[in-house]
């Protein structure tokens, strides 16, 4: 079986993350026999850190990822996927709003394609946070033709190859990310296949993507990324 990384972006999730962990790991263990749990902490304030340094001392395939300061959700889902050693790489939120046993149904149509991306369905978010992703699924699909149903579904598994390739050309560190990833892993002859996944209201923690800040750099990037693409097509 080929080995198998598991990554976590997370802010401030003190209050979800051990469960995510004991969750990852239960999951990787049932799937691959050489597996990392690597858990990005973008600047917590609160005890995220901490927690994770108890369940790396429980379980010696967890890793801890820290940044001094908040760099921005796509920053964390990035430097997990970069730290990973395993031949396929896995990312999905802290948050437990995903059932991490539906990796499984990922992980049985690797060798169909080079990426396997989750869509939600339904979402369970409050009504601006779906019509937000309604809308920025939208647009990138206009703006660079058809990628996901579904673009910043955090349940993407994908071959270590894709990672390698795709990664030293993306740019965007903000909610951009997940956009700017798909696209050009398409434009790179990468395939792809989405599943559905079940989407859980959030319990614990808050969420940060309906941040003003947050939003205008998504959009500052996808401007960036677009003209970028269009400079190389001329």
């Amino acid at each position: 079986m080929p080995g198998l990384s598991i990554s976590f972006p997370a802010y401030n999730e003190r209050e979800n993350i051990g469960a995510a962990i004991e969750a990852a790991v239960h999951v990787a263990s049932h799937l691959a026999d050489d597996y990392e749990v690597i858990v990005v902490d973008d600047g917590s304030v609160d005890d995220t850190a901490g927690v994770v340094r108890e369940y790396a001392e429980r379980y010696p395939q967890v890793r801890l990822v820290q940044h001094e300061v908040n760099q921005g959700y796509g920053a964390a889902v990035f430097d997990g996927l970069e730290a990973g050693t395993k031949e396929w790489a896995f990312f999905t939120d802290s948050d437990l709003q995903f059932v991490m046993d539906e990796l499984e149904n990922l992980w049985a149509l690797r060798e169909e394609a080079d990426l396997v991306i989750g869509y939600r369905a339904p979402r369970r978010d409050p009504f601006i946070r779906k019509l937000n992703g309604f809308g920025w699924t939208w647009l990138t699909n206009v703006l660079f033709g058809y990628v996901s149903r579904d673009v910043d579904c955090a349940f993407k598994l994908m071959s270590r190859e894709v990672v390698d390739t795709v990664a030293p050309h993306v740019a965007s560190r903000g909610a951009t990310l997940s956009a700017e990833f798909l696209v050009r892993a398409k434009r790179m002859g990468f395939t792809s296949k989405e599943v559905p996944v079940t989407h859980l209201p959030r319990v614990a923690g808050s969420q940060t993507g309906a941040n003003l800040n947050v939003i205008l750099r998504a959009f500052w990037e996808m401007f960036l990324f677009r003209i970028n693409m269009w400079r190389k097509a001329s």
